[in-house]
């Protein structure tokens, strides 16, 4: 197998890995798990939601529902992990901050007991400046959509 061969290979990454990956931490790591990486390509994040969620306390008690930033959250969160699996360990706890977000939508609510698969794509990168077009579904169904821009920093 060749070294590009090797590249094109789906991996899935635990919660540990993703925790050494990136510096995010409870109440603000939005991603379980992240399936499918495919190095400078592609990633699918995952998030399983459940009525524990600190937000739904006060976003909506009656009707909880999670915020569509925090699914932008999810689907940034999943990209820094595309992006530190592509460029290697010397990015791991690097700070990424968002540029641009474009296009977002949001088409159904997203509640406990669902399971948001977060599926990012590299569009382009230049230097330390990524951008990634994101899509979150729920049971297949699409639930939200952006496009985004970060810069990784050195610190």
């Amino acid at each position: 197998m060749t070294m590009d061969a090797s590249k094109q290979e789906s991996k899935s990454l635990d919660i540990e890995r993703i925790k050494e990956m990136i510096p995010h931490r409870y109440p603000f790591l939005m991603i379980d798990r992240v399936d499918e990486v495919i190095s400078n390509q592609s990633a699918v994040g995952i998030k399983n939601v459940t009525v524990n969620e600190y937000f739904f306390q006060g976003h909506f008690p009656s009707q909880p529902v999670v915020p569509g930033v925090l699914i932008i959250e999810a689907m940034a969160q999943t990209a820094a992990v595309l992006v530190v699996e592509t460029l290697g360990s010397e990015a791991e706890g690097k700070l990424v901050y968002f540029m641009t977000i474009d296009n977002a939508r949001f088409r159904r609510p997203v509640g406990p007991g669902d399971q948001l698969k977060v599926h990012v794509q590299k569009q382009q990168n230049r230097r330390n400046v990524w951008k990634f077009k994101g899509e979150a579904k729920v049971d297949g169904t699409l639930v939200a959509e952006a496009t985004y821009a970060a810069m990784i920093m050195d610190e």
